[in-house]
């Protein structure tokens, strides 16, 4: 099969090639699936330059591979159909259609995946790329704001990096949560995130958020704009702090609350078929939707990554593997 390998660390466009690799084979409690689509996550990025950030550049390459990735096959998010099952597998069958998170991997024509791994049957209403652009950003915004900041009904929250892979998704989710949702986007944006439900927007070109007069309870940080100290000048007595990316210093200030009750809340959202199913639900109710940035072909996925790496893409980048036309290029 086909696969999208690095064995180095690096640009992709240096080191990610397209080769001939063994196709998996499954065992008895795994389904083997024919991947349609997957998407170039800022994670996936972030493995193939092995851009951890700081200290923790030191623990990811203990953990990925110290001199070079110890799975040269990079991809979490797919979708796509179940081509082979294991003898004990039950929940699925062949010709389903599915969506899902793996470790590693996806960026291949088949992938093998345990039936009580995050693998849930897709939707009939969701496009194959949609549903490849659902699981990165859907999971962190979901659990981030309904199990880390707990967000209720009537709360004000901020989503910064309000168009990007796990924006779109914590305006909407913040949103159906019941919180009063302020966006922080770019001008060029601003109709996008007004369309995905966001009460108010703030242009971060033209207003530095963190000197306005508004506070609010929750500032959920998915793009790394801000800091607690930043952002405590906003934040209402007893509000939160939820970045996406941390280092050493929020985990250290994530240990104490300051006078007013503020405070930062470090978390890593696990990926589970429970709560992608409940994504699954929330986009069939028509509560939330992907938003795709671009499409690119298997043979093109370099340019995936760099356009993932301008940080600056509009939801997520999706990597047609072999999707059945028709192939919805927009949100």
């Amino acid at each position: 099969m086909k696969a999208a390998v690095n064995k180095d660390y690096g640009p992709a466009e240096k080191v990610v090639h397209i080769a001939e690799v063994a196709r998996p084979e499954i065992n008895d409690e795994e389904v083997l699936v024919k991947v349609y689509a997957t998407s170039v996550s800022t994670g996936a990025w972030r493995m193939v330059e092995m851009n951890a950030g700081g200290v923790l550049q030191i623990p990811a390459r203990m953990i990925f591979g110290l001199f070079r990735p110890r799975n040269p096959i990079q991809g979490g998010s797919f979708s796509g159909r179940v081509v082979a099952v294991g003898a004990s597998v039950t929940r699925f069958k062949m010709g389903d259609e599915v969506f899902g998170v793996v470790g590693a991997g996806a960026h291949a024509e088949y992938i093998a995946i345990a039936e009580d791994k995050t693998i849930v049957k897709k939707p009939e209403t969701l496009g194959y790329g949609e549903a490849a652009a659902l699981p990165f950003g859907g999971l962190s915004a979901l659990v981030f704001l309904r199990d880390f900041a707990k967000v209720q009904s009537g709360q004000k929250v901020l989503v910064t990096g309000a168009s990007g892979g796990v924006g779109v998704f914590g305006v909407q989710i913040a949103k159906h949560l019941g919180a009063e949702v302020t966006a922080l986007t770019s001008t060029d944006n601003v109709e996008l995130v007004r369309s995905l439900g966001a009460d108010h927007i703030i242009d971060y070109k033209r207003v530095d958020f963190t000197r306005g007069k508004e506070t609010y309870d929750v500032i959920f940080d998915t793009a790394g704009v801000s800091s607690f100290r930043e952002a405590a000048r906003v934040l209402s007595p007893g509000g939160l702090f939820v970045p996406l990316e941390f280092g050493v210093p929020d985990i250290l200030r994530s240990m104490r609350t300051d006078p007013q009750g503020r405070r930062i809340v470090i978390g890593v959202n696990g990926d589970s078929a429970a709560d992608l199913a409940v994504l699954a639900d929330l986009v069939e109710s028509g509560v939330v939707r992907s938003v795709i940035d671009s499409i690119e072909p298997l043979t093109g996925i370099a340019d995936a990554y760099r356009r993932v790496s301008e940080r600056h893409k509009v939801g997520a980048v999706v990597v047609n593997v072999a999707m059945p036309l028709p192939v919805r290029a927009a949100a």
